[in-house]
């Protein structure tokens, strides 16, 4: 079944560049998500970790 698969998609001009686009967003928003988080302010990130303590 990979053999068919892997056949057709050879046979596809252009193909070679899926793979590398795919990369570069997934890396892109990983690099972006780990910023986002490194500069979350941490008065924030206790105000929303004191949410479930909180009885009201």
């Amino acid at each position: 079944m990979f053999e068919q698969i892997k056949h057709n998609m050879e046979t596809i001009a252009g193909v070679a560049i899926y793979p590398i686009l795919s990369l570069l967003i997934f890396f892109f928003f990983f690099v972006g998500l780990g910023l986002w988080v490194v500069s979350y302010k941490k008065e924030k990130i206790n105000e929303l970790s004191q949410i479930p303590l909180n009885d009201n």
